[in-house]
């Protein structure tokens, strides 16, 4: 494994990390922002989600993000990884940032938020593709 590899994938995942733990310490804080998201979603969709109490699921949310931004850092398994971090983006983002509720400079810091996300899972997909695995060597 390469310094600047190990290196870059470390700083991409240092947000799910500590975002993932931050999560998992105050899921009952964070839990309002879980079912207001669910409140807006369509029932096919809420129907398909396991029948958890938002701050539960919110737990497990960040237990997952801190697990697959550990994987992603120490390079085990970077792919799925990365992966499975761009898909918790979504639910992630709708319910974090919701800049369209939003009024005037809290407005535009939500949309900040929001687009700095996109860029993380731009990021993340990139590297699900193996745009961060070690190139291969031509003949």
């Amino acid at each position: 494994m390469s310094f600047p590899r190990f290196a870059a994938r470390s700083m991409l995942a240092s947000m799910f990390v500590t975002g993932g733990l931050n999560a998992a310490q105050h899921a009952e804080a964070i839990a309002p922002a879980t079912e207001a998201l669910f409140a807006s979603l369509p029932r096919e969709v809420t129907d398909a989600l396991p029948d958890l109490p938002a701050a539960q699921l919110t737990k497990i949310n960040g237990i997952t993000m801190t697990v697959a931004g550990s994987a992603l850092a120490l390079g085990v398994f970077p792919r799925a990884a990365a992966l499975v971090l761009a898909a918790q983006l979504l639910p992630t983002t709708l319910a974090g940032h919701r800049f369209w509720e939003k009024e005037g400079s809290e407005k535009v810091s939500e949309r900040i938020a929001f687009q700095k996300n996109l860029a993380l899972a731009g990021g993340l997909l990139l590297v699900s593709l193996g745009g961060a695995s070690k190139p291969k060597k031509q003949a």
